[in-house]
C-alpha cells in the first residue's frame, strides 16, 4: 500500500498489518501442493474472488462478474475514503516441452472518495490493466487487457446516529476481442478475469461498524446491507476501527497471520505443519519440477528445505483463543471457602432432598427405604415386560423427586436371584406411588 510521507509510523504499521492479510488473500490458491504444474488440481486454480468477463458469466451462471460491498461508517461529511481495489491479472507462460502456466501480475488501484461528493450521487472510477507479451528465448508470456470499474455510493441511515451506508460495486467490464466461439473452457476466460479481487478501505478519523458483531442500534441496518460475493470485516489490530477489508473468503473481525507461520503456502485453508511436512517428503525430482513451475513455488521449496528445526517445532501444538489475554490476571479476592459445586441432577445439590431417608405416604402407609411393596404397573406404561412384574413383591431402595417435583420409588424385586447384583450396580425399577401397594409396616 502506498503511504504518504506524513503518515505516522504507527499508522503505517497498522496499514502494513492489514495489508499482510490482504496479500495472503491475494495469493490464496495461487499454486497448490504439490506445487507442480503437472498436478491436475493446479490446472484448475483460482477459485476465490474471481470476477469473470460478463460474456463468460452468460455461459456459466455459477460464475459472477462483480462484487458488491455494503457497510456502515460513523463519519462526518468532511471525511475521505481511501479505497484500494486489488486483484491479480493472469499472464500465460508457454514454453516447449512444459505445461502452460498462468503467472500473476499484481494490480492495486487507489481512489480517494470524499464523503461530501457521495451526497450528489454515485462516484465511479475506471480501472484498466494493459495487455502485453514478451518472448525470452523459447518462452512466451502473454497477458490480455482488462477493463473494470469501481462505483461508490453513500447515504445516511435514519436514526439518531446518522451513520453512512457505503456501497462499493467492483465490476469486470472486459469484452475480449476473440473470434466465436470465445470460451470453450473456464481456463479460456481466466486471462480476462480479475482474480482474487478484494477491497481495502481506510477512513482516517472514522469508525466502521462491525458487520459480524454490530452494536444494538445498528443490528437492523447491518442486516439490511447487501454484500454479494464478498465479506467485509474490520481490519488491523483490535483497537483499530478505521480499516475495512472486503474479502472473497469469510473471515472474522481483525484477522491476522499466525506468528508461527514462516511464510505463504498458498493452499486454501492451509495447515502449515501438514503442508510443510508433505513438501519435505517430495522427491528431488518433484522438487526440481516445482521450482521450475513458478518463482513463488521455487521460493517456497527453498524456504522449507532450509527451515531450522526450531521453526518447524513452532508449527506443532499451538493453542490460540479468539480473544488474546493482554494483561496478567488480577489476584483473586480472598473469599470464604465454598462447598464444592454439585451438578443440578445430583440429589446432594438440594439439601432438602434425601433419597435414603425421604418417605411418601401410600394408602395411609409411610413408605421409605426398606419398605416392602407389591408392584402394580399402571395402564400408562407402554412396556409389555411390565406385565411380568404385576403382583410381585419388591423392596424400596430410595424415594426420589424429579425436577418437576414428582415422586418416584426406586425398587428391587425380592423374588429374583440377582437382586443383590442389581442393588450393587444401582439398577433399580422405578414406579410412581400409585403403582405400588404397601406390604405391612416399614421394618
Amino acid at each position: 500500500m502506498t503511504t504518504s510521507p506524513d503518515r505516522s509510523v504507527s499508522e503505517r504499521a497498522v496499514l502494513d498489518e492489514a495489508r499482510a492479510v490482504a496479500d495472503t488473500i491475494l495469493y490464496e490458491g495461487y499454486v497448490l501442493y504439490p506445487y507442480r504444474a503437472s498436478a491436475q488440481k493446479n490446472r484448475e486454480r483460482f477459485q476465490f474472488g474471481v470476477l469473470m468477463p460478463p460474456e463468460y458469466v452468460d455461459l456459466d451462471p455459477s460464475e459472477h462478474s462483480h462484487s458488491r460491498t455494503e457497510c456502515l461508517l460513523d463519519c462526518g461529511d468532511g471525511a475521505v475514503l481511501d479505497i484500494h481495489a486489488r486483484f491479480l491479472q493472469l499472464q500465460r507462460r508457454v514454453e516447449p516441452g512444459a505445461a502452460a502456466w498462468d503467472e500473476a501480475i499484481e494490480h492495486e488501484h487507489e481512489f480517494a472518495v470524499p464523503v461530501a461528493a457521495l451526497a450528489h450521487g454515485p462516484v465511479s472510477f475506471p480501472i484498466h490493466a494493459d495487455e502485453g507479451s514478451n518472448t525470452d528465448g523459447a518462452t512466451t508470456r502473454r497477458r490480455e487487457a482488462l477493463t473494470a470499474a469501481l462505483t461508490v455510493t453513500g447515504e445516511r441511515v435514519a436514526g439518531p446516529f446518522r451513520a453512512l451506508k457505503v456501497a462499493a460495486l467492483l465490476e469486470n467490464l472486459t469484452e475480449p476481442l476473440l473470434p466465436q466461439p470465445r470460451f470453450a473452457l473456464r481456463s479460456d476466460a481466466l486471462p480476462y478475469a480479475l482474480v482474487s479481487a478484494h477491497l481495502l478501505v481506510h477512513a482516517p478519523g472514522c469508525a466502521f461498524v462491525s458487520m459480524v458483531d454490530p452494536p444494538l442500534w445498528a443490528v437492523d441496518e447491518v442486516a439490511a446491507c447487501r454484500n454479494e460475493h464478498t465479506w467485509p470485516v474490520l481490519a488491523g489490530p483490535p483497537e483499530v476501527s478505521d480499516l475495512l477489508l472486503s474479502s472473497p473468503v469469510i473471515l472474522y473481525d481483525h484477522p491476522r497471520l499466525a506468528p508461527e507461520s514462516p511464510g505463504d503456502l498458498y493452499d486454501a485453508t492451509e495447515i502449515d505443519e501438514i503442508l510443510t511436512l508433505r513438501t519435505l517428503a517430495l522427491t528431488d525430482a518433484e522438487k526440481q519440477e516445482a521450482r521450475a513451475t513458478d518463482p513463488r513455488a521455487a521460493a517456497l521449496i527453498d524456504r522449507i528445505d532450509d527451515m531450522p528445526q526450531e521453526l518447524l517445532e513452532r508449527l506443532h501444538g499451538t493453542i490460540r483463543y479468539l480473544k488474546a489475554v493482554t494483561e496478567p490476571p488480577a489476584a483473586p479476592a480472598v473469599e470464604p471457602p465454598q462447598p464444592p459445586a454439585v451438578p443440578w441432577w445430583d440429589p446432594e445439590a438440594d439439601a432438602s432432598v434425601s433419597p435414603e431417608t425421604d418417605h411418601v405416604v401410600v394408602h395411609g402407609v409411610e413408605l421409605s427405604r426398606g419398605s416392602r411393596v407389591l408392584m402394580r404397573p399402571g395402564s400408562r406404561r407402554a412396556d409389555a415386560q411390565d406385565l411380568f412384574l404385576a403382583g410381585r413383591p419388591a423392596i424400596v431402595e430410595a424415594v426420589l423427586k424429579d425436577v418437576d417435583g414428582a415422586v418416584h420409588l426406586a425398587v428391587t424385586p425380592l423374588d429374583t436371584p440377582d437382586a443383590e447384583l442389581h442393588r450393587w450396580h444401582g439398577r433399580y425399577l422405578y414406579f410412581a406411588p400409585d403403582e405400588v401397594e404397601p406390604l405391612g409396616s416399614t421394618p
